[in-house]
């Protein structure tokens, strides 16, 4: 009996070994797709540039923003599919990154900000301008603080651009990210400050279309008057939230398409109407960058 013991035990033992040595190489190659062969020197690279030169007066954390990537490629990579176009257009230095937004959450800010970290060359970490009101939510703040997001106004962006970072903008601000369905990849109106801050920097402008977040939630409509009574910028009508599972968005297939460089030169005698046809480019560049994007793909989820 001790013999037949000692004969499984050396069976069992080697077969173990595999079955963990298997387990460690699943791990690693997913963690390979996800992440890429790379990673490790793209946040030392993040480590280097906000902790070992005295760190980031806005409050960048190179490990909360490391660990925040990490949780976003899965996204990226995995459950979005992203593919990524033209990404070698964005120029070194400071920069505005111009984009549609859309998806009634700002999921589509951080696949762009993840492929400009996980896959530009060398990696960009995005400063994004975020909306006032976002403050007022419980541990928000903090947290886009240590990730490296700003809130949105003239004097951080400027700030920033003036220390060469990549600033990620909106210009149609909360109606983009709200609008219902029926306006998917329809633009709405966008805001001039961009731009001045543009001119006022000497930074190019990039601008970025984004395909599959507008389906990735069915917005049916907003209710302004639970928006108002919730200091909300909107309250979107959203009816698979309702079903079990819902809360995800649907694993739409993401597209991002990075343009050439738009850059305007300052005049002085620059008046509102001169500011505004600048602004107009730009969104009718973005706009037929979407057009463009949307007959180019063959469905929704592939």
């Amino acid at each position: 009996m001790a013999r037949l013991r000692d004969v499984a035990a050396q069976d069992v033992l080697p077969l173990a070994q595999r079955v963990m040595r298997r387990a460690r190489q699943g791990v690693d190659d997913a963690r390979l797709r996800v992440l890429g062969g790379d990673f490790e020197e793209r946040v030392r690279f993040l480590r280097a540039r906000y902790r070992d030169r005295g760190g980031d007066p806005f409050g960048l954390d190179p490990e909360a923003a490391k660990y925040a990537v990490m949780v976003c490629a899965f996204f990226h990579r995995l459950y979005f599919r992203t593919e990524v176009h033209g990404i070698e257009n964005v120029p070194a230095g400071r920069v505005l990154v111009v984009a549609n937004h859309s998806g009634q959450l700002p999921i589509d800010a951080a696949i762009i900000g993840t492929s400009l970290f996980l896959d530009a060359q060398p990696p960009r970490v995005t400063r994004a301008m975020v909306e006032k009101w976002t403050q007022t939510l419980p541990f928000v703040s903090t947290f886009y603080n240590r990730v490296g997001q700003v809130v949105g106004v003239p004097e951080n962006c400027l700030r920033l651009l003036e220390m060469d970072e990549l600033i990620l903008a909106f210009p149609e601000g909360s109606r983009g990210v709200c609008k219902p369905f029926s306006q998917r990849y329809q633009l709405e109106e966008f805001g001039s400050g961009f731009m001045r801050l543009a001119l006022q920097s000497g930074a190019p402008i990039v601008p970025v279309a984004v395909i599959g977040a507008e389906e990735q939630y069915v917005n049916l409509g907003n209710l302004r008057w639970a928006a108002r009574a919730l200091g909300m910028p909107a309250f979107p009508v959203i009816p698979q939230l309702a079903i079990p599972g819902g809360q995800l968005p649907l694993p739409t297939k993401y597209r991002l398409y990075f343009g050439e460089p738009l850059r305007f030169a300052a005049n002085p005698e620059d008046d509102d109407a001169s500011l505004e046809r600048k602004v107009w480019v730009v969104r009718q560049t973005v706009q037929a960058m979407i057009n463009q994007g949307l007959t180019e793909r063959e469905g929704v989820f592939f």
